[in-house]
């Protein structure tokens, strides 16, 4: 494993960076949430059109750039430290992949090309409120999630040569402006049971979009109810939905595990920034060693939190290149959990130390905070994100067909690879 970013990542972070930092600032972010597409379309035609954010990982055949999951984390990354408000993680890493994965070749052509050049946004959609199921992140998706026959869910019956789907999903991000969506549905009854894909467009007939007061603002949410509606079917009715969905759920938890490190980050520094400047006793409260001591724990975990997500990203680029190895699988979601870990404890200690200031309604230190509850309430909780990980990995018992033995074991130290030890006695002179 070659730790060291490229000229090219290196470049993909800086000008996301100066262009985040132009645009997305703390006003502008409350800003875009309030407006009814629930992020600003400005921003997200230039992360497009000038960057081509949205067809970062995908094929250059489908009119994307042709890199990996680990420039997409990098891009993200840098939106998670500003929480900009924009609909990549479901156009670009939940809807975008299973189309490349399990569409057909017409579909993939009049879908894909459009979504990297930012002209389509599109969503998940996943019955109830089971995406992290669905996407095996807390455990096997191989049940009946989507239905299983059952009330409830999203079923999906033929009918004059055309598949029509009753259901209702909850907690889609970005749902309710999303061009198009990919939904799940239960299908064939007891007889043949089985989960499939369907594309729905925007504006079908029996569809209701309604959009979710979420703990989260930043990342929006919807209802989506469905009334009989037609649907397409996505790909062939025999592909193997749960194992494309697993996998696209790797790779979506490393890219949320590099957001919550970007966004911890930015937490830890505004804090360092204010306790070096906010004076009490006639001296900086930075200066106090309680202090010093606090914010050098969350130094080290966000540095550990950083590590896990860029092996992870590391491991999704290689085992989709084909030469990772066992040891290589989904890491994603052990990481997901550190990064998750890590922008709680940044974001307490920003509010806690940004003392009355801290937990007002004008002041961004509780977005940070929400976002790190938002997520876990979307793709954890934590605790279910590491004992998926530890069931993959035997540790309890025999592993998994296909799972690997081995863990994230970079989680457990600083971006320079240093035992988390070793780090945490540099850290208290250097983050203050």
């Amino acid at each position: 494993m070659d730790a060291a970013f490229s000229a090219e990542q290196g470049e993909i972070r800086r000008t996301l960076r100066e262009v985040i930092s132009k645009r997305c600032g703390p006003d502008e972010v409350k800003a875009a949430v309030r407006t009814p597409d629930g992020h600003d379309t400005t921003l997200w035609t230039a992360l497009a059109e000038q960057l081509g954010l949205p067809g970062l990982a995908l094929p250059e055949a489908c009119g994307g750039v042709g890199c990996t999951a680990a420039e997409l984390a990098l891009g993200v990354e840098e939106l998670g430290r500003a929480l900009a408000p924009t609909p990549l993680l479901a156009t670009a890493v939940l809807a975008a992949p299973l189309i490349l994965a399990l569409g057909t070749a017409e579909q993939r052509a009049a879908h894909l090309p459009r979504i990297a050049a930012g002209e389509l946004t599109a969503a998940l959609a996943v019955p109830g409120a089971g995406l992290a199921t669905a996407l095996g992140l807390t455990g096997d998706n191989r049940g009946d999630w989507a239905g299983g026959g059952r009330a409830g869910g999203v079923q999906a019956r033929p009918a004059d040569g055309a598949w029509r789907l009753y259901g209702q999903a909850e907690q889609v991000i970005d749902g309710h402006s999303a061009g198009l969506l990919v939904v799940a549905a239960h299908a064939g009854g007891f007889a043949r049971s089985r989960t499939l894909l369907f594309l729905v467009r925007e504006g079908a007939p029996g569809m209701v979009r309604a959009r979710q007061t979420s703990l989260d603002e930043t990342r929006t949410q919807a209802r989506v109810e469905l009334r009989d509606v037609d649907a397409e079917l996505l790909g062939s009715d025999d592909a193997d939905v749960p194992a494309a969905l697993a996998a696209v759920g790797d790779v979506a938890a490393t890219v949320v595990a590099a957001e919550a490190v970007g966004a911890a980050e930015r937490a830890l520094e505004r804090t360092v920034e204010y306790v070096r400047q906010r004076e009490q006793f006639g001296r900086a409260i930075g200066s106090f060693q309680a202090v010093k001591h606090r914010l050098a724990d969350v130094y080290v975990q966000v540095q550990a939190a950083r590590s896990a997500a860029y092996y992870a990203a590391w491991a999704a680029g290689a085992e989709a290149a084909g030469f990772g190895g066992q040891g290589a699988e989904r890491a994603g979601g052990l990481a997901l959990a550190q990064g998750l870990d890590a922008l709680r404890t940044a974001a307490s200690e920003a509010v806690q130390l940004h003392g009355g200031i801290g937990f007002t309604w004008e002041h961004e230190a509780h977005l940070y905070f929400k976002r790190a509850s938002g997520d876990d309430l979307l793709f954890g909780p934590v605790h279910r994100l590491r004992a998926r990980a530890a069931e993959r990995a035997g540790l309890f018992g025999p592993a998994e067909t296909g799972a690997s033995g081995e863990s994230c074991a970079s989680g457990a130290s600083g971006a320079s690879g240093e035992p988390a030890e070793a780090t945490e006695a540099a850290a208290v002179e250097e983050v203050v």
